[in-house]
């Protein structure tokens, strides 16, 4: 059996794509928290297309179903679609990170501003993380798993 080989840029040139008309409709409709936490979902994603671009095929549906939770953002009720928040899609894309191992690419909820020392300090102890983990009693099979 011959195989034949998959065209790896298109396959990741057509999320890229995505990704990028997605954020050129959100930047003359979004201003704002909601601007800036767009533009920071889809440089995540962009990073992670450019990352799986040849792992498996797994990784890669993960990746796909992260951008499609950014750009397409409805889920199917009935007849009607309902828009979902950009917080969803952010906790989606960010536990597909994470289940990808690249936690780094995690989007927080407010920007991490380096160096900033205007704002107060939590206690020692006291100290949130910025990003919740995901709810343990959710399964990992799927990456729109949404708790």
């Amino acid at each position: 059996m011959t195989s034949v080989p998959r065209d790896v840029p298109a396959a990741t040139d057509v999320l890229t794509r995505r990704v990028e008309t997605y954020l050129t409709v959100a930047r003359a409709k979004l201003r704002g928290n909601d601007l800036d936490l767009a533009e920071r979902l889809a440089d995540s994603l962009r990073q992670l297309v450019a990352a799986t671009a040849t792992a498996s095929a797994a990784d890669r549906a993960r990746v796909r179903a992260a951008v499609h939770a950014l750009v397409l953002r409805r889920e199917a009720h009935g007849r009607v679609l309902p828009r979902r928040s950009l917080a969803t899609a952010q906790q989606v894309i960010n536990q597909v990170v994470r289940q990808l191992g690249r936690a780094d690419l995690a989007v927080p909820s407010t920007p991490d501003v380096s160096g900033d020392t205007a704002g107060p300090t939590p206690a020692a102890g006291n100290a949130t993380p910025a990003v919740c983990d995901r709810d343990p009693t959710h399964p990992v099979d799927s990456p729109c798993t949404v708790g």
